[in-house]
């Protein structure tokens, strides 16, 4: 039976950003918090061009899911965690003098139970005030992220973002948009799905999806299942019966023309683990394109390893190695439904699409090509 397509996914909601009541100062500084179900990360940067310069950057395992498949709740020690994490965020913030923030939280926060006591919590103890952001806002972030590495070529664009808690799929139709003004076209989207009166070319959003499985809560659906092997090949099936009513699932697509973007920490952890990198290089990972075929190498030298081997694998990390299959199990999902051989590849995600989000909507950034 097919699983229920979650609530949400499919509808376009209006924008969250209001339009800013005058123009900032271009040397203001920005800051973007992204609260998941399994980590906490933030970067602080400055107006550059097209794009911006990181001055600051903050990244660290809150676990902050823990126990939530079970309980319905956040745990008091995960929250505890959590607001020692956020209390290093305030400092920096601080630091830096930072006028213009965006600080939200995720799929965890969405489902818990007890997620406004914890909200509050945060408030009292670091000032700062968290956004719990709804599916279709998290899948807009990540795709106006990925902009500067959509292709020319791109006709029809799957962008993926493999969270702690949930899965964003959004699928884009470029082929009416000029090749040049393709990235360009997938910026805008940070006013919202729907393009709205506009008289710029727009990338057409087919279909979007928020699957509530990522590689923290997909892990837990199936921690009880002993065999290694076993235990992947369930969670990527019930990962692609998740995704089933999703419009591109049902239907056959043109293999020429067609680009998926991955982002996530396992879509950079296998790049990496490809790379043959001992330390990880954002240079040499962030915009990498893999086969499937080096894909499905990585993979099967994952199994190989088996848990205590990918806990000790330096390529994997201690931080990424009880995730690692479930993530994998997500990507090799995706790799079988569609007709590519390519995945691009991500260093990048939400904290990005914040910035991006709100310098554009303040217009601080140049209108060039991205």
């Amino acid at each position: 039976m097919t699983p229920k397509r979650p609530t949400g996914a499919g509808a376009f909601l209006s924008p969250v950003e209001q339009p800013a009541p005058s123009r900032p100062d271009p040397a203001d500084l920005y800051a973007a918090l992204d609260l998941g179900t399994n980590s906490c990360r933030m970067l602080i940067a400055q107006p550059k061009g097209n794009q911006f310069h990181v001055i600051d950057s903050f990244s660290k395992t809150v676990q902050l899911g823990a126990g939530l498949e079970a309980t319905g709740r956040l745990s008091r020690a995960s929250m505890a965690r959590t607001v020692q994490a956020l209390r290093i965020c305030k400092t920096k913030i601080a630091k830096h003098k930072v006028s213009r923030m965006r600080l939200i939280a995720t799929e965890a926060c969405r489902r818990a139970d007890n997620a406004d006591e914890f909200i509050s919590w945060v408030k009292r103890e670091t000032g700062l005030s968290l956004d719990i952001i709804q599916p279709e806002e998290e899948a807009r972030l990540a795709v106006i992220s990925c902009a500067s590495l959509v292709s020319t070529k791109t006709d029809q664009l799957l962008v993926v973002d493999i969270g702690g808690g949930s899965t964003e799929l959004v699928w884009i139709d470029l082929s009416k948009v000029a090749p040049v003004e393709r990235s360009k076209a997938i910026m805008r989207l940070h006013r919202g799905f729907k393009p709205g009166d506009t008289p710029f070319p727009y990338a057409k959003v087919v279909d979007w999806i928020s699957v509530p499985l990522g590689v923290a809560t997909l892990r837990d659906q199936f921690n009880d299942v002993a065999d290694d092997a076993a235990r992947f090949a369930l969670m990527s099936w019930f990962f692609e019966e998740n995704m089933a009513s999703f419009k591109p699932y049902l239907s056959e697509q043109e293999r020429e023309g067609f680009q998926i973007i991955g982002t996530s920490g396992t879509v950079t952890t296998v790049a990496a683990t490809h790379l043959g990198l001992r330390r990880y290089d954002r240079n040499k990972v962030d915009g990498l394109r893999m086969t499937s075929d080096q894909i499905d190498k990585v993979v099967r030298g994952y199994l190989r390893l088996g848990p205590e081997g990918r806990r000790t694998d330096p390529g994997i990390g201690r931080d990424r190695h009880a995730l690692i299959m479930s993530g994998t199990a997500i990507l090799q999902a995706l790799l079988r439904v569609w007709p590519t051989d390519q995945l691009s590849v991500a260093d990048r995600g939400l904290r990005e699409g914040l910035l991006y989000a709100q310098m554009s909507a303040d217009g601080v950034l140049e209108d060039r090509q991205y």
